[in-house]
């Protein structure tokens, strides 16, 4: 007989650790107030260390357990401390968020290249850093989710406005999603992204101050609107929780429809 689902004990995530990569703001401090809300203990890394000690404060307040790391997600020997640190204080690494990301929307014949190698070092390269770190604690234990931050810019070409670094890098995480879920499913670690539309943070404040881009980005979203972070962190807890088990591989758009158009 097949057991009943207990929505509560799926989204439970006492006696869990989780890493959250740009965890100081916009869709990655949601994340981790989100995971620590559900009973994780949350280690907040975020190359801004004071963003990263204010988030961890805004989840001790909430009761929660969280520790800051300043860590550049370009820099393996960072990460790698960092990754140790959090294993060796909680006894185990069940859970990555790969979230840090940046861009510099210029277009392509005036993008340098020093700016595309940037781009692409903290979108791609710091998601394959962070992820193998993980998973050398996940693998051995043949237990583990990472859940990659890719975009729906990654699945379509844009066109809204030039940002050629962040569409190549989104588009790979994507693979590297996929290629990473296939290597590692022997060993029952679990490897997803999400591809979210355009959130309200400070990641696109620029953007939000063009009123006429805002309008054009509405009119073609199914839903009529931009989202927020909150949108986001329900989807990336329903990929870490037990409720997705059979999930992997897979990138789950965020977007209102805007890529079912």
């Amino acid at each position: 007989m097949t057991a009943s689902f207990q929505p509560a004990s799926v989204f439970d995530f006492r006696g869990k650790t989780a890493v959250v990569t740009g965890g100081g703001n916009g869709i990655g401090q949601g994340v981790a107030q989100a995971l620590a809300v559900a009973g994780a203990k949350v280690a907040v890394f975020d190359h801004d260390a004071q963003a990263a000690k204010a988030t961890c404060e805004r989840i001790e307040a909430q009761g929660g357990a969280a520790w800051p790391y300043t860590v550049d997600v370009t820099q393996e020997a960072q990460v790698a401390v960092a990754m140790q640190s959090f294993h060796d204080n909680c006894g185990h690494i069940d859970i990555l968020i790969n979230n840090a990301g940046i861009a510099i929307r210029r277009p392509t014949l005036e993008l340098s290249l020093a700016d595309w190698q940037k781009v692409l070092d903290v979108n791609l390269t710091g998601v394959f850093i962070c992820a193998r770190a993980a998973a050398r604690f996940m693998v051995p234990r043949e237990s583990g989710c990472i859940v990659n931050t890719a975009s729906i810019m990654g699945l379509s070409g844009g066109g809204l406005y030039p940002n050629i670094s962040y569409q190549s890098t989104k588009g790979a995480v994507v693979n590297l999603t996929r290629a990473l879920a296939v290597e590692w499913a022997c060993a029952k670690v679990r490897v997803n992204a999400i591809a979210p539309t355009w959130v309200r943070t400070d990641f696109i404040k620029p953007l939000l101050a063009q009123e006429d881009l805002v309008q054009r980005i509405e009119a073609m979203t199914p839903l009529a609107r931009l989202a927020d972070a909150k949108d986001v962190v329900g989807p990336i807890l329903f990929l870490c929780s037990d409720a997705a088990k059979m999930i992997t591989g897979h990138t789950l758009p965020v977007d209102g429809g805007f890529l079912a158009q």
